[in-house]
């Protein structure tokens, strides 16, 4: 009599476990998305040219372009998650959007958070700055004023290398243009894409690429404990690299 409510209690707590341990191994975010015939992808949109608006109003560029091959090659609708660099690995945790395809470098710190596919790409990190500036390492950049995107992997790079430095942050690279246009910010951290993007929007103004603060891999970010989502990212990437897909696609936009 004394046994038979522990024993209760144990089975009890057996079965709660067996329970959770079968919720966990049965999510699978890729049969979910296949299910739902749709994928929610993060994309920013304020990051020419690898995500912006067209005269159209339409989205485009090489990660847009990169996420919509993705989408149709997996038989899926694209929803579009507009986010900004500071918000693309938390939309990722709150479950906003199921990938993340918004030039987002692979770096150890984002990577105890969030996975990552292989590399579909790479990206510089650059300091821009008007040509009669004699700016060729970070300790140049000691007292001066340096712009960049808040939460970008520039931000971290410019902010570690540049220690004495006074770090301006914007909150997107759209941002980040308009004040290096309108002489708001002449010294620049961020991608050679954005220094062109300056120079085609203010073909007078007098810019140029200083010096490369790093050169990183772009993947495709995704939540933890996903395994057959990122097979499938990691093959979807290899095949279309091997086919020159995604090489064209990035020359398209970034031209070379």
């Amino acid at each position: 009599m004394i046994r038979r409510p522990r024993l209760l209690r144990s089975a009890a707590a057996v079965a709660v476990l067996l329970a959770f341990g079968a919720g966990v191994a049965h999510a699978d975010l890729l049969k979910d998305i296949r299910d739902a015939k749709k994928i929610r992808i993060a994309l920013d949109t304020g990051s020419p040219p690898y995500g912006f608006v067209d005269g159209a109003m339409k989205p485009v560029g090489s990660d847009v372009e990169t996420a919509q091959l993705l989408a149709q090659d997996l038989g899926v609708a694209m929803e579009i998650v507009q986010t900004t660099s500071p918000n693309r690995i938390p939309f990722l945790q709150t479950g906003k959007a199921d990938i993340v395809v918004a030039s987002l470098s692979v770096t150890p710190e984002r990577e105890k958070v969030i996975d990552f596919s292989v590399p579909y790409a790479q990206i510089l990190a650059v300091v821009a700055a008007p040509k009669a500036m004699q700016i060729k390492g970070f300790e140049d950049l000691k007292g001066k004023r340096v712009a960049t995107t808040r939460g970008s992997n520039n931000d971290k790079v410019v902010t570690t290398g540049a220690k004495d430095a006074q770090i301006v942050r914007f909150d997107d690279d759209a941002t980040l243009v308009t004040a290096a246009v309108s002489g708001q910010a002449d010294i620049i951290a961020t991608s050679p894409a954005i220094v062109n993007t300056v120079l085609a929007k203010a073909p007078g103004k007098d810019l140029e690429q200083k010096f490369v603060m790093s050169t990183v891999p772009l993947g495709i970010g995704l939540r933890k404990n996903e395994p057959e989502l990122k097979a499938w990212l990691n093959d979807w990437i290899t095949r279309n690299t091997a086919n020159g897909k995604l090489t064209a696609i990035y020359k398209k936009y970034h031209g070379n």
